[in-house]
């Protein structure tokens, strides 16, 4: 088994720890700041070869010292975003790959200078969006002669949404924040810039239910680097239910709360609940030249929450840990082949697809397992404290 450690016990490091346990391959250590978070997850796992700790690691004396003991070959972190840095820094330092989830653009600058020359490999924004949606949108790209436009589109959203946000939040309120407060990376006219969060409010529809997409930062990776002289236009944009984006704008700009992010993640955690009953839309539409004729190509899936293992887990959880553990096993099964910063784009959408993780993306599936799983009470616990176990 190969030891790996994984930085972070939240919704999303729950269950990449999961699955690379439940794979065989792979020896867990889950580690988490809080007393006690980590060994709930564990506890819920059952699993041998996963193991919890307490570990503060953005304490980079702290987290090297980990590191020198417990001698893992990479980390994972599903820490908020401005952890990342000096994660980063110890794994370089140790000799260690290093995989993260980050959104957050200076983050991933900063990671890709610390794998200069590196001999391990560094993988940041291996999540949905950045991350699989990159390397959808890529294998179109391949398709063509010569490129016109590029469109990334996601959207983690309720599937049966019922406040004014139209709006659950199902992944980390940091970097829901993050994604709608800083600017965000496109190509306009050939050229790469910046434009604002919240603009560029367009309208789209799929499979004949209407949506509203807009700008947020971070999601479109690192294509813009890689096709930025080839591509006349590319952008990411965020998927919601029409409204959210007014509703946002009013709270990040109207009351200045871009300006105050701990009282608007108060405000959210306060009132929106989670929810495990949601739906990940990915979307890409690729344009240009076909065989001397103008072309459009798209990559659509619905992916909705999934059994693992038994327990019932949120459409977002599975499309975010399936994206970083199917590139963590691709990546650590040829070691050979990927040193220094590797971007997303490096990797195929079908090896991601036939990746034993990546399968979770396959199409066609439906939200009826979960509605009855929630009906009937048999969801399963994701975590279970020590006093709860039996």
């Amino acid at each position: 088994m190969k030891n790996i450690l994984v930085l972070g016990a939240g919704k999303i490091g729950a269950l990449i720890s999961g699955l690379l346990a439940e794979s065989g391959d792979y020896r867990v250590q889950l580690a988490d700041t809080r007393e006690g978070a980590a060994a709930e997850v564990t506890n819920a796992h059952g699993l041998e070869n996963i193991h919890a700790f307490v570990l503060d690691a953005g304490d980079k004396e702290k987290l090297a010292a980990y590191v020198a003991e417990h001698k893992p070959i990479a980390v994972v972190s599903s820490l908020p975003y401005f952890c990342n840095v000096t994660v980063a820094e110890v794994a370089r330092d140790a000799g260690l790959h290093y995989f993260d989830l980050t959104e957050d653009v200076a983050v991933t600058a900063a990671v890709r200078k610390i794998a200069e020359g590196s001999n391990q490999a560094f993988a940041p924004q291996c999540g949905l969006a950045p991350g699989f949606i990159s390397i959808a949108a890529n294998e179109l790209i391949q398709h063509f002669d010569t490129l016109k436009s590029v469109k990334l589109r996601v959207g983690a959203l309720p599937q049966h949404p019922n406040n004014v946000l139209k709006y659950s939040l199902t992944w980390s309120t940091d970097g829901v924040i993050n994604e709608y407060g800083n600017m965000c990376r496109a190509i306009v006219d050939g050229k790469e810039t910046d434009v604002l969060p919240l603009e560029g409010l367009e309208q789209i529809e799929i499979d004949g239910k209407l949506y509203e997409a807009f700008n947020t930062s971070g999601g479109l990776g690192s294509l813009a680097e890689t096709y930025g002289d080839k591509v006349v236009s590319m952008n990411y944009k965020t998927i919601r239910y029409p409204g959210h984006c007014e509703q946002m704008r009013l709270l990040m700009n109207g009351l200045k709360l871009n300006h105050d992010r701990g009282t608007l993640k108060r405000i959210l955690e306060n009132a929106v609940p989670q929810t495990l009953q949601d739906v990940v839309i990915i979307y890409a539409a690729v344009t240009g030249i076909q065989d001397g004729e103008l072309r459009e190509e798209n990559y659509v899936n619905k992916v909705y929450p999934q059994v693992v293992a038994g327990r019932l887990w949120s459409a977002i959880q599975i499309t975010t840990a399936a994206g970083i553990c199917s590139v963590i096993d691709i990546v650590l099964s040829g070691t050979d082949k990927y040193t220094g910063f590797i971007a997303q784009e490096h990797f195929k959408l079908n090896d991601i697809l036939n990746n034993r993780f990546g399968e979770f993306y396959a199409h066609g599936g439906t939200n009826l397992e979960s509605a009855q799983l929630i009906a009937s009470g048999k969801t399963g616990h994701q975590r279970i404290s020590d006093g709860d176990r039996t």
